[in-house]
């Protein structure tokens, strides 16, 4: 079972990833719940991960549960004179769909995951911030073919007009098959091809050899006592 990161973990990852990339300059993560999407005060850049896997824990009813399309938005700034940044950090949430409170509940990270996704925050600040080719980005669930729908109306990104989930081709090919009703046969193709053929052990034609032969019977019987 995989280990959840916390908030402190995060930060203790992210400062001993930044002493190693930039051991002059002083960095700090701090966690924004109420960062937005596009919006940037003058000198800061954004970096958005979008396909991050969580695990989201609900306060009331207890249910835990795993997504591979957790949202986290940050924004990034240096201030090159005085050699410190910032870094503002958001993890969209999501609500519990069992037992559908509005409560929007927290989500931390899986430890084999945190590695790779502080990776790819310090890549995208040396590329803004510095200037610098910060390497090449590590790729999460993004590159996995979804199995299962993205629940987009119990997602904070998603309500927020982050779009950041694609259902794969098969996916789609499911759902189809599943909201699209079949044309339902024609009842004359059946009794065609039944009469192409003449089949006299079936129920219609034992009717009719069984009346025929009462008939026999009830005219034979009729001539004798006539007699």
């Amino acid at each position: 079972m995989c280990k959840s990161v916390t908030t402190g973990e995060w930060k203790k990852v992210f400062y001993e990833k930044m002493e190693e990339a930039k051991p002059a300059d002083s960095w700090d993560l701090i966690i924004d719940p109420n960062l937005k999407h596009n919006v940037l005060a003058p000198g800061w850049k954004q970096y958005l991960e979008l396909h991050a896997s969580g695990r989201f824990h609900c306060s009331w009813c207890w249910h835990t549960w795993q997504s591979p399309h957790v949202v986290i938005l940050f924004h990034m700034y240096l201030d090159r004179a005085q050699r410190a940044g910032s870094v503002r950090m958001r993890v969209f949430k999501q609500l519990c769909y069992e037992c559908g409170t509005a409560r929007l509940d927290e989500s931390s990270m899986l430890e084999e995951n945190i590695e790779g996704l502080v990776d790819n925050l310090i890549t995208s600040l040396r590329e803004q911030c510095y200037g610098e080719r910060g390497g090449q980005y590590r790729i999460h669930v993004a590159g996995r073919q979804d199995t299962r729908r993205h629940r987009g109306e119990f997602c904070e990104a998603c309500q927020e007009g982050i779009v950041h989930w694609k259902p794969s081709e098969k996916l789609l090919e499911e759902e189809a098959s599943t909201y699209t009703f079949s044309r339902a046969p024609s009842p004359a193709k059946p009794q065609a091809e039944a009469g192409s053929g003449c089949n006299f052990c079936s129920i219609p034609w034992c009717l009719f050899w069984a009346t025929v032969l009462l008939l026999i019977i009830y005219l034979q019987f009729s001539f004798r006592s006539a007699v």
